[in-house]
């Protein structure tokens, strides 16, 4: 059994081709997608978060949205580049979404990707310390954030405040219970799988890694897995953790499948350089009629090892085809290998 979501990256552009012209419109049909992935039997609602593009970028309004128009499904993100976050800012908005949703926000923190602009949490007033990278930012900004999740108090309160004071030092408020067991980091190595491992989040891992070892990259991701719940058990965490990876994954069940994905060119992994020079592996995708679909996804050992399937969606082809593409894989695929 696997929880299978949807991820969409929230594209918008006014070709005549797209069904999302604008911001606004994006941000609705994200909502109503999730209402329609909920009454699917979906278990999540992921989105991706980048800036200074015209995709989805401030993710809690989303989230708080979805959260109040569905009542089951699971709402997520993957990932929020934390070199641009304010983590206490942070800590209360993700508080407010998470009580919304009455629990049920999964949120996936990373250090970050290339972005649109050089350095573009700059203009959000954040600058690396002395001898820190960009990317040692967002792993501190995330290990704060993580931190003020406890719900400990820490800040002096005012002697003659406005509004009475509980006692003692005060936290961030609203505090949602639980939500920091639902934390996940965004990892693209093996080294930061084990990094959120031992500090206790969860694992996402993306369709592309840094290649480590220059095997297939469902192999490697595979690995990656398997060393982040060997650095977890070694740490001694009392729960459970999760792991999800993403995939793009579409079923060949009708002409428009076949137009849209029937014409081959994701069926092998390729290499590209991400950081300046260090090389990555950028997996495959999934196209194909249910039976060879089935058959080529037995193959993939990363997706058997993990609990939560992330499958991209094409946003900008709108609601209603976006739900087919959902019920697809549901009706066609999941019960096939197991998933459902």
């Amino acid at each position: 059994m696997k929880k299978i979501a949807f991820l969409s990256f929230g594209h918008w552009t006014a070709s005549p081709q797209s069904q999302t012209q604008s911001a606004a419109d994006t941000l609705l049909q994200s909502i109503d997608l999730a209402a329609e992935a909920e009454r699917l039997g979906m278990d999540g609602a992921y989105f991706r978060v980048h800036h200074f593009a015209r995709q989805l970028a401030s993710p809690f309004p989303l989230l708080a949205a979805v959260g109040a128009k569905t009542r089951k499904i699971e709402i997520g993100t993957a990932v929020i580049d934390m070199r641009y976050e304010n983590p206490h800012y942070m800590a209360e908005d993700a508080g407010a979404a998470d009580l919304i949703a009455g629990g049920r926000l999964q949120l996936g923190i990373s250090r970050g990707s290339p972005e649109q602009v050089i350095d573009g949490w700059h203009y959000f007033g954040y600058t690396p310390r002395e001898g820190e990278s960009g990317a040692d930012m967002g792993r501190r900004h995330a290990k704060e954030f993580f931190e003020l999740l406890r719900g400990n108090g820490f800040a002096q309160p005012n002697p003659r405040p406005m509004f009475p004071n509980p006692p003692g030092l005060l936290r961030l408020e609203p505090y949602s219970e639980g939500l920091r067991d639902r934390i996940w980091w965004g990892a693209g190595s093996n080294a930061t799988a084990v990094w959120a491992a031992r500090l206790g989040m969860n694992l996402q891992s993306s369709t592309l890694k840094f290649d480590e070892t220059g095997e297939p990259f469902h192999i490697q991701q595979a690995a990656q897995i398997r060393a982040f719940r060997a650095a977890w058990k070694e740490a001694g965490h009392s729960r459970t953790p999760r792991v999800s990876v993403s995939r793009s994954i579409f079923a060949l069940i009708d002409d428009r499948d076949r137009a849209y994905f029937g014409r081959g060119g994701q069926e092998q992994d390729k290499i590209g350089f991400i950081d300046g020079n260090r090389q990555a592996v950028f997996g495959r995708g999934y196209a194909a009629e249910p039976d060879a679909l089935i058959a080529e996804l037995r193959t993939d050992e990363a997706i058997t090892e993990a609990d939560t399937l992330l499958l991209t969606v094409p946003n900008q082809l709108g609601v209603a085809y976006n739900a087919h593409v959902l019920e697809a894989i549901l009706t066609t695929v999941a019960p096939a290998l197991g998933w459902r």
